[in-house]
C-alpha cells in the first residue's frame, strides 16, 4: 500500500487504491445507520456517525484511504439555503437569496460545520498514519448550479439562469471560492492531509465560459493548497478533450479522469501530474471477467506512471461489497 500524500506530491511510480463515494451507499452496514437517520445532512453533521462511516469500508477493505463522509452541498447548507434529499430526484435547495447570500458570516458558517472538522479530527485519531484522509468541497460552478436550481434534467442545465446576470454570478463565484477556502483550511487544520475537488458539472459549462466558470475557480483553490502544502485533485468531469488546457493552467497535484476519457490519450497528453480513476463504475456490475478486463486496460496504461486506481465516478447504490473487494484484490495482485 503506498501513502496517497506522498504519490501526488512527488509523483513516484507507485500506486495506490480508494474509491470515490467508497463510504456510503452500497454498503450494508452504512444502509442499517442511513435507516435510522433519514435526514441525511443531520447524518452527514453527526461527527460520531460521520467518523463511523467513513472507517467503514476501510474496515472491510484495508483500502489505502479514507474519505470522510460528508457531501458538497454542505457548504450552501452552512451558507444558510436549506438542503432537502428527495428520493429518486436528488437534492433540492430552497429559493437562492442574493443578498442573504452576500451577507454570510464566517464565524457562523464555522460553527456550523463544526461536526465536520469534529469527525475529521476523530477519523484521523483512529485511521493508521500510514493512510491518508481525504477532504473535499464541490468546486463552485457545480455548487452553482445546485443553488440556483439550474439542473433541468439528467444530463441537462438552464443556462438562461445565468445567461444576463454575469456580474451578479461572479459576485457569487468569488464569494463561494472564499467560503470554500475557509472550509477547506479547516479540514486540514482538523486532520485532512489530501484534498479533492468535485467539479461535477464541468462538461455542462458552455466552451466561452469555460476560463471563469471552470478553470479560473478552480485554480484559485488549488493555488490556495500549494500555499498550505497539501496535495489537491480535480475532478472536472465531463469536459472531454478539455482535461488538456485544465492541467496546464490548473496544475493540480492529481487529476481525476472521468470514464469518457480514453485513457491512452490521458497518459499521451496530460502531464506532470499524477492520474487517478477513470474507470466506469457500472462495471463493478457486469460479470467479473469482464470488470477485470476493463481494470487491467487501465493497469496496464499506466503501468509506468503514478497512477492512483479510482472510478471515473462514484460507486453505485446496487455495487455487491464482494465485487468491491475482489477488485481490489485484483489491482493488488496486478501490482
Amino acid at each position: 500500500m503506498s501513502n496517497l500524500k506522498e504519490i501526488l506530491i512527488n509523483k513516484n511510480i507507485c500506486k495506490s487504491v480508494w474509491f470515490m463515494r467508497q463510504a456510503g451507499r452500497y454498503l450494508p452496514e452504512f444502509k442499517n445507520i442511513r435507516q435510522q437517520n433519514q435526514d441525511f445532512i443531520q447524518l452527514c453533521l453527526d461527527s460520531k456517525l460521520s467518523t463511523e462511516i467513513t472507517l467503514q469500508p476501510i474496515k472491510r477493505f484495508d483500502i489505502d484511504s479514507a474519505i470522510i463522509f460528508s457531501d458538497i452541498l454542505l457548504v450552501p447548507y452552512a451558507l444558510g439555503q436549506s438542503v432537502n434529499f428527495v428520493q429518486d430526484t436528488g437534492p433540492k435547495l430552497e429559493k437562492f437569496d442574493y443578498y442573504k447570500f452576500l451577507n454570510n458570516d464566517k464565524n457562523l458558517f464555522n460553527q456550523k460545520l463544526k461536526p465536520v472538522y469534529d469527525a475529521i479530527r476523530k477519523t484521523r485519531e483512529k485511521l493508521n498514519k500510514n493512510k491518508s484522509l481525504i477532504a473535499f468541497i464541490g468546486a463552485p460552478w457545480t455548487l452553482l448550479v445546485y443553488m440556483l436550481d439550474m439542473k433541468l434534467k439528467k444530463n441537462e442545465i438552464d443556462h438562461n439562469k445565468i445567461k444576463l446576470k454575469v456580474e451578479q454570478i461572479n459576485l457569487i463565484l468569488d464569494n463561494l471560492t472564499k467560503f470554500l477556502i475557509i472550509h477547506i483550511e479547516n479540514q486540514i487544520n482538523s486532520g485532512a492531509n489530501v484534498i479533492q475537488i468535485f467539479d461535477s458539472w464541468a462538461g455542462f459549462i458552455k466552451d466561452e465560459d469555460f476560463e471563469n466558470y471552470c478553470i479560473n475557480p478552480n485554480l484559485k483553490i488549488v493555488d490556495f493548497c500549494k500555499s498550505k502544502n497539501i496535495p489537491v485533485i480535480c475532478f472536472p468531469k465531463g469536459i472531454g478533450k478539455k482535461y488538456k488546457r485544465f492541467n496546464e493552467v490548473v496544475k493540480s497535484h492529481g487529476l481525476n479522469i472521468d470514464y469518457e476519457v480514453d485513457p491512452g490519450w490521458a497518459k499521451a497528453n496530460l502531464k506532470n501530474v499524477v492520474i487517478q480513476g477513470g474507470l466506469d463504475p457500472r462495471v463493478l456490475l457486469k460479470p467479473e471477467k469482464e470488470m477485470f478486463d476493463r481494470a487491467k486496460k487501465y493497469l496496464d496504461t499506466f503501468k509506468n506512471s503514478p497512477y492512483v486506481f479510482n472510478l471515473g465516478h462514484g460507486l453505485l447504490p446496487e455495487t455487491d461489497p464482494v465485487k468491491v473487494e475482489r477488485l481490489i484484490k485484483f489491482y493488488r495482485e496486478h501490482q
